[in-house]
């Protein structure tokens, strides 16, 4: 398993300086990847937690010189009603949204013929509700070139063992960034997804001997990392990137690629 990135080791990406960011789930995993990457590349960033007061403080203190500012706040990404309150947010700090990132996400395993629904609305909720609720406020902040940017995962169109309420959701999630990129284009603001399959995430990877045959399957030869998929993400915040919408971009080294 690899070790994470030192602040020192991101590299920023020329063409973000100055930009206004919204990382929703934007302090633990590939949300705080996302984070880093953009607050290094002098975006302005505010991200979102839903429980831990530690991994945010932690997160402030790692990014406390990086050229971009960043806060965080505490928020439900399951409620309806925290979309807009963010939006609100964002126009009081910034005046304007550039990128939006959805990276929230909750997962229970479970198998397929033993669903527990109550478990399937909760990951299903917390996959769809931010983008559903926030697409409207979002772009009314936003002028031509603004980005829109959901992670997904490889479960949405594969079938990994127990995975079903985590697919299910992130296939909700791709139909929806479909949707909204088709009612968003006209305005200039391109809205996609970035999928991996399973992570290396050092040492908090689950289930490492899983972990392991899987990244000896990879032709890259590893399993995707959290900076993997967020230099992804950040790739697609350019303006180079203005004519792709829609699409969901696989990070994963071509696993998805193998049978």
């Amino acid at each position: 398993m690899s070790e994470p990135h030192t602040r020192s080791e991101i590299p920023p990406l020329p063409g973000l300086k100055g930009k206004s960011a919204l990382v929703i789930g934007g302090t633990r995993g590939v949300g705080r990847a996302v984070t880093e990457k953009l607050a290094v590349s002098g975006c302005n960033v505010i991200a979102t937690f839903a429980h831990s007061e530690a991994d945010a403080e932690a997160l402030l203190a790692d990014l406390k010189d990086t050229p971009g500012s960043l806060a965080t706040l505490r928020a439900d990404a399951r409620r309806a009603s925290t979309p807009p309150e963010l939006m609100r947010e964002v126009r009081e700090r910034h005046g304007r949204l550039d990128i939006l990132v959805h990276s929230a996400a909750s997962a229970h395993p479970m198998p397929t013929l033993g669903m527990r629904l109550r478990e399937v609305y909760a990951d299903t909720a917390t996959a769809v509700v931010p983008l559903a609720a926030s697409a409207a406020a979002s772009a009314d902040l936003m002028s031509e070139g603004g980005r829109i940017i959901v992670v997904s995962a490889s479960v949405a169109r594969g079938v990994a063992p127990h995975m079903v309420s985590l697919g299910v959701a992130k296939a909700a999630l791709e139909s929806l960034t479909r949707f909204v990129a088709v009612e968003l284009a006209g305005r200039g603001i391109t809205v996609n997804a970035v999928s991996a399959s399973k992570l290396d995430k050092g040492a908090d990877t689950t289930r490492p001997e899983v972990a392991r045959a899987i990244g000896a399957r990879t032709p890259a030869g590893r399993l995707a990392t959290p900076r993997d998929v967020a230099d992804t993400v950040a790739l697609l915040c350019l303006p180079e990137a203005q004519w792709i919408t829609g699409h969901v971009v696989s990070a994963d080294g071509g696993l998805s690629l193998l049978a």
